[in-house]
């Protein structure tokens, strides 16, 4: 199969013929139609995390997918081939730009019959990680105040959603080009960062969503209330600011869920969120793809189409 792979650390992405993976009990293999790119992936690709998480190689690269079920392994009981699902898969699976995945059942979610394989491939990672952060951790409640760092990346346009869905107050960081497409999914208040500083102009909030770390995280504090809590996909030392404000802080990891992930498919399906989509690029341009992500001026998702010819 055709996948976009690197031999080693810190070297460039090629697009290669790699033997595809072996199907194992309780997954599935599929035709992969679109996959879409995160900071992580090139995190990885670096070597920064090598330690904690080493990379087989070649490695392939992606971890957001949809498709179609072409394979179903031993003990699959809940999908068949045919259908079309989408996941964030874990370590081990990852591997999204190939024309084949790998993926375990209990990560995947069928795809909503609304959305594109494009759109589809867009959602799990940025999805998964804003709905743990305000759902799961923050324990988000209709009427919440709510401050969402970021609010036009890949991440932060699901965020504002998916608050303003149960109920919350949502206010938000980004630039003045984008304020716009912000308040249309959902925000009340946008905060240019380039001229205003948010923890002068917010305060009493109930919930931040930190998606920057550093002086953006420490900031943050000031502007929640007492009791109220600062969620980070960052885990940086904060110099204990969280008992000194008297509010929580929590940094998470995002893990991989297919019941959450169905959740979230009910809502796409719906209309109640959608997708925002910066660019698309075939895979013969996943380096342009990466580069386009690296360069910080995305706005939503980069999504790379996979021709399966």
């Amino acid at each position: 199969m055709k996948a976009a792979i690197i031999r080693d650390y810190d070297t460039a992405i090629e697009i290669d013929d790699i033997a595809p993976p072996q199907l194992k009990e309780g997954s599935v293999l599929i035709a992969v139609h679109a996959a879409s790119v995160n900071p992580i992936d090139y995190i990885l690709q670096s070597g920064a995390m090598k330690e904690n998480v080493p990379l087989e190689f070649p490695h392939v690269m992606g971890y957001d997918v949809s498709g179609e079920i072409v394979e179903v392994g031993p003990g699959v009981t809940d999908f068949k081939v045919g259908d079309a699902v989408f996941a964030r898969p874990n370590q081990e699976d990852a591997g999204a730009i190939a024309q084949v995945a790998r993926l375990k059942t209990d990560e995947i979610a069928l795809k909503p019959a609304k959305l594109s394989h494009e759109e589809a491939a867009s959602v799990p990672l940025a999805g998964l990680t804003a709905w743990q952060a305000l759902m799961s951790k923050a324990k988000l409640k209709p009427g919440d105040k709510v401050l969402i760092h970021a609010g036009s990346g890949g991440v932060g346009t699901l965020a504002i959603q998916i608050a303003k869905h149960f109920g919350a107050h949502v206010a938000t960081t980004c630039s003045p080009r984008n304020a716009d497409l912000v308040r249309e999914l959902g925000a009340d208040i946008v905060i240019d960062y380039h001229s205003q500083a948010f923890d002068e102009e917010l305060s009493d909030y109930d919930i931040v969503f930190d998606l920057l770390g550093g002086e953006t995280l420490n900031r943050s504090f000031k502007v929640l209330k007492k009791g109220g809590k600062l969620v980070s996909i960052k885990g940086q030392d904060t110099d204990d600011l969280a008992s000194k404000h008297g509010v929580e802080f929590e940094w998470f990891l995002m893990e991989p869920d297919g019941a959450m992930l169905s959740d979230l498919a009910k809502l796409l399906e719906d209309g109640a969120i959608r997708p925002v989509i910066d660019r698309v690029y075939p895979m013969s341009e996943t380096r342009e793809a990466y580069e386009r992500l690296k360069d910080g001026h995305a706005v939503g998702k980069i999504v790379v189409t996979i021709d399966q010819t």
